[in-house]
């Protein structure tokens, strides 16, 4: 085990100054993009329809993560294990019929040991059997423009109408690392699972790189006969994080000595520029009818350039335009556009603008006393 920590090391400064082209990658397809940006740093065949493997639970746990955030799940919660569920092969904890586990237990399980039954589980709790959470699979892939994805269960074991690419699992990636508590889970090396009826089952992460390489977080192997050997991994080094994705690698070794040779490309040849942070405030906007006359103008996403790492950061300004804005309005609601333009008067990016809070409509009672203080004051 030393000696491979040592081997990833090296190769950390084997690739110094290489082009994209010059990299020599043994999967069948494989891509490299910016999390910050989603610029492509590396491609290979990466639109070519393949089977995924347990990949596909990259777009399950999305699902599953989207429930947790907006309450409608709790890591709390306990979920009752159904037949079906005990029942999948594959990789698996072997949970028992009718007995109930920690949701915050299941999604452990499914990010580290990419457990089959611990999905079709949480499936079943959010949309009531697997076949309709699949149909929300792939009306999710559909939302985020994965448009070579077709998704028949949700663990991956190999079905003849299930594929994806390395561009699509790069945009599922994108959307899951969103939600960063899934980072808490994927980079587990390894644990103790602890079921409810008191015995314990060993959870090992098949990303090796979690272990021997701390700038991996994520984020999910795959293998099957007909797929072969995939990982989906990110990293993060000097506030830059990126996604790779490699498909139907040979073995589980030239699957990791792959993936850790484009982040190294891409840590080594590439930085980002942070030009504004989400929920940064750049003007003011009046509200008409609101309670409050006015409100912060915010940007709702963060807002980076991908730059060669030898070149010097760029100057912007920013360009607001502010729309004619009746209250009641919601945070997330655009107000206005912002174009980002650099110093070579190009417009980098156009973003829409929200404000920082909900503004309430003011009644006519209160238009009405606003009118008869101004009255009393003399400032009519």
């Amino acid at each position: 085990m030393k000696k491979i920590g040592i081997f990833f090391l090296f190769l950390i400064f084997l690739i110094p100054n290489v082009k994209a082209e010059e990299l020599e990658i043994s999967a069948k397809s494989g891509i490299l993009m910016s999390y910050d940006t989603g610029d492509i740093l590396y491609k290979k065949n990466e639109s070519e329809k393949l089977a995924p493997a347990s990949m596909t639970k990259i777009m399950s746990l999305i699902l599953i993560m989207d429930q947790v955030e907006n309450g409608n799940l709790k890591l709390d919660e306990k979920v009752e294990i159904s037949q079906n569920a005990s029942s999948m092969g594959g990789s698996q904890i072997f949970l028992q019929p009718n007995t109930k586990e920690k949701v915050d237990d299941l999604i452990k399980a499914i990010t580290v040991a990419s457990a089959n039954d611990a999905v079709v589980a949480l499936a079943e709790k959010i949309a009531g059997s697997e076949k309709a959470f699949v149909n929300l699979m792939n009306k999710k892939a559909q939302e985020l423009g994965c448009k070579n994805t077709h998704f028949e269960n949700v663990h991956g074991l190999d079905s003849d109408n299930h594929y994806s690419t390395a561009y699509d699992m790069a945009l599922m990636a994108k959307e899951l690392i969103r939600h960063e508590k899934i980072l808490n889970y994927s980079k587990i090396y390894e644990e103790y699972f602890t079921k409810s009826d008191g015995t314990k089952i060993w959870l090992v992460n098949t990303n090796k790189l979690v272990r021997f390489d701390k700038s991996v977080d994520g984020l999910k192997t795959g293998y099957t006969q007909k797929a072969g050997y995939c990982l989906t991994a990110t990293a993060k080094k000097n506030n830059m994080r990126l996604i790779s994705v490699l498909m139907n690698e040979a073995d589980s070794k030239t699957r990791t000595k792959d993936t850790q040779s484009l982040l190294t490309y891409g840590f080594n040849s590439y930085k980002i520029q942070k030009i504004l942070k989400k929920n940064k405030k750049v003007g003011k906007i009046k509200i008409n009818r609101g309670k409050e006359k006015t409100a912060d103008l915010i940007v709702n996403t963060d807002i980076s350039k991908l730059i060669k790492i030898s070149d010097s950061n760029k100057k912007y300004k920013l360009d607001i335009k502010k729309y004619n804005v009746t209250a009641p309005i919601k945070v997330g609601e655009k107000v206005g556009e912002l174009k980002i333009i650099d110093e070579d008067g190009n417009i980098y990016k156009k973003v829409p603008l929200t404000i920082n809070k909900n503004i309430e409509r003011n009644s006519y009672f209160d238009v009405l006393l606003t009118s008869l203080k101004q009255l009393i004051g003399g400032n009519v």
